[in-house]
């Protein structure tokens, strides 16, 4: 945690790229997951492919998240929060912690199961696996019902940034900008 004029302790250089590259690549993810009906049949493979490969990256990087929190605690709550909002907050980030580990496994065996090779574009990773439609159909759905709670769970996450910075006026936002921006702390 670092200070640079805060009031409130601010998370660490690392927390703070980890945390915006990982929001970056869950709206990349997302996006070409929403996407996969409207994209041509032939280029499919390929963009199933990126989202897969994609995801691969991400989930390493919320591993590696996730290990960086445990040994980087995040700053202690502002003096003055009630306790449902300091539970809200625990459970709203242990549930998407939850789902960025669990949506990336559930991938893992639709893919797999699916009979597709991983391609990474220098080298491919085939697990010799054929193609059973009653195991990857199940772990698709489960995949995309997942992924869209993950959404509601991001659209919660920004809601709570969005209410602590104009409604309760903390500087709560401030602590995970990686730059300080004028009117984001209070005077």
């Amino acid at each position: 945690m670092t200070n640079s004029g805060l009031s409130q302790p601010r998370y660490d250089g690392m927390a703070m790229v980890l945390h915006w590259v990982v929001a970056a690549l869950i709206l990349v993810v997302g996006g070409l997951g929403l996407l996969f009906d409207a994209i041509p049949r032939a280029g499919r493979p390929f963009w199933i492919n990126m989202h897969a490969v994609i995801g691969l990256l991400m989930f390493g990087l919320v591993l590696l998240r996730i290990l960086w929190r445990l040994s980087h605690p995040a700053p202690e709550p502002e003096a003055g929060w009630s306790r449902p909002i300091v539970l809200a907050s625990k459970f709203t980030h242990l549930g998407l912690y939850a789902l960025l580990i669990i949506i990336p496994l559930v991938g893992i065996v639709a893919y797999v199961w699916h009979g597709r090779v991983f391609d990474f574009g220098l080298f491919k990773l085939a697990f010799g696996v054929a193609s059973q439609k009653g195991i990857y159909e199940p772990a698709e759905e489960v995949h995309g019902a997942l992924a869209y709670l993950l959404m509601a769970g991001v659209g919660l996450h920004i809601l709570g940034a969005l209410w602590h910075q104009f409604v309760a006026k903390d500087e709560i936002l401030a602590r995970m900008l990686p730059l300080r921006r004028r009117g984001l702390e209070k005077p």
